[in-house]
């Protein structure tokens, strides 16, 4: 069975870079009929931020992804664990990735070294100086290797700190055949001995992802191109264990417009911050499938199960996918248009309730609804909502030269807006919708023989305060008939 996994560090928010990452895994094991992960990798304890694993769980919730095995949210949004190849929290696991560099310093495969961060600073400087390899010198170095043996068993029964590296054969290739990449060659010669074991006894990535993968019984490694450089550490571990190591699969960079790696220096890369300004889950998740990713038809909208069912290793790109927020955008535009909008309302609710104005409300929800209904294919997220339905809860101060259309004067304004104004009170409130105001309304303008820009410019202006807003009619309906006199009569009053 196939078997991916999502191995965050919770070190603070989700990378934008690394969500596309995880959708990939996840769509993978899905479309697979396999299991999907989540591991936690928190051996970097100095880096740890409180809060964070929780705050990834929930992200990955709020886009729809959610393991099948590993450390996930409760239904109290506590973190849990489930599954036979626990526990899915390395630090937990230190015992095990003991066990396993005891067996890779019995084989010969892995060797102690003893020097101090100084002594590993001034070779750093050494070989930059003689514009060599920074990487550790086995040859000239505190370990094992070139101390004597009582020299080393002295060391090792006192408390002097001591890491475990892994010992990289000098003259090998590894090789192996990337899903993405195809064959792939790394000389051995570029390949550094690696702290597998640190001296507080916690392992590095490179050994606890090795020893967790196999354990947990991994058979598809996806992660992102900048992984590629340490995959040959890792399938050199795996051969030093005697163990099949799994399929890798690197995906291109998620890319900035100027072609480099998409960093928070260069705009907002945390999934949270997009969440934070209304993006729409469906519409981020629908934008990170095609970052380097193509099903090879015109087809542009994907729910979570099409996706799922047409994804694809195969048609994963090499090149790097540039993160273009003008995309986004239009996903997020046209799936406000596709949500019901009830539903829309309740989404929208937490950026109402920070409106100072949405307090005062006395409407009732489905005049809500029907008014965020003149603006939802107007606006780009949900944060956008409140500011641009305001107008219908509180029309806007603007000048009467606003209620002139730009082919007309003042003073035809003065005179048809007032004749307008008492033709919209014998329209019963029964007739009050859009395709009757439009027919009555367009009749009574050919009527009088006026031009459809001096009515219906005022109308809207009087009715949105607004240079730019929905159609007249459409605003009507929402404000209900007395709203909308009333407003013509404010107009009217500007005019005096």
């Amino acid at each position: 069975m196939i078997r991916t996994r999502f191995a965050p560090s919770p070190t603070g928010y989700v990378h934008i870079g690394n969500l596309r990452t995880t959708l990939f895994e996840y769509l993978f094991a899905k479309k697979n009929k396999g299991v999907f992960i989540i591991r936690v990798e928190d051996t970097d304890q100095e880096r740890l931020v409180p809060g964070a694993m929780e705050g990834m769980l929930k992200t990955l919730q709020w886009v729809g992804i959610i393991p099948d095995e590993g450390v996930t949210l409760d239904s109290a949004g506590n973190v849990t664990q489930k599954g036979d190849f626990g526990p899915y929290i390395q630090s937990e696991r230190l015992p095990i990735y003991k066990k396993y560099a005891e067996e890779l310093l019995n084989n010969g495969s892995a060797y102690y070294a003893f020097d101090t961060t100084e002594e590993l600073s001034a070779m750093r400087e050494r070989q930059q100086a003689r514009k060599l390899p920074t990487k550790y010198d086995r040859e000239h170095m505190r370990n094992q290797y070139t101390l004597s043996a009582d020299e080393v068993k002295n060391i090792l029964a006192s408390d002097a700190p001591r890491v475990v590296r892994l010992k990289v054969p000098a003259s090998e290739e590894v090789v192996f055949d990337d899903i993405v990449h195809g064959k792939t060659v790394f000389d051995c010669k570029e390949i550094d001995d690696q702290v597998l074991l640190k001296s507080d006894g916690f392992p590095t990535y490179h050994l606890a992802v090795v020893v967790d993968d196999h354990l947990m019984e991994i058979t598809h490694v996806i992660r992102g191109d900048d992984w590629i450089s340490s995959t040959p550490k890792h399938l050199l571990l795996y051969k030093a264990f005697g163990w099949m190591p799994p399929l890798h699969a690197h995906l291109p960079l998620v890319i900035g417009g100027d072609k480099l790696k998409l960093s928070k220096r260069k705009g907002d890369v945390s999934t949270e911050s997009y969440r934070a300004k209304g993006y729409l889950p469906e519409a981020l998740v629908n934008f990170l499938a095609f970052l380097g990713w193509n099903p090879g038809t015109e087809k542009e909208l994907y729910s979570m199960e099409e996706l799922i069912k047409d994804f694809s290793l195969e048609k994963v790109s090499k090149a790097g996918a540039i993160f273009n927020v003008e995309k986004l955008d239009w996903y997020n535009k046209e799936y406000l248009k596709c949500i019901p909008l009830s539903e829309l309302a309740i989404r929208a609710r937490q950026w109402f309730e920070q409106a100072e104005w949405f307090e005062k409300l006395t409407m009732n929800n489905e005049q809500i609804t029907n008014a965020i209904a003149l603006e939802r294919e107007r606006v780009t997220t949900l944060a956008e909502l409140p500011a641009a339905i305001k107008f219908i809860f509180e029309l806007p101060d603007y000048s009467k030269e606003l209620l002139v259309w730009r082919k007309g004067t003042l003073e035809e304004v003065k005179k048809i807006l007032p004749e307008l104004k008492n033709y919209l009170d014998t329209i019963s409130i029964q007739e009050w919708n859009k395709a009757l105001l439009e027919q009555k309304i367009g009749g009574w303008i050919k009527q009088k023989n006026y031009s459809t820009g001096n009515v219906l410019w005022p109308l809207r202006v009087a009715l949105s305060g607004q240079q730019n807003s929905p159609g007249p009619y459409e605003i009507a309906v929402v404000l209900g008939k007395d709203d909308t006199l009333n407003r013509l009569a404010i107009a009217l009053q500007k005019l005096v």
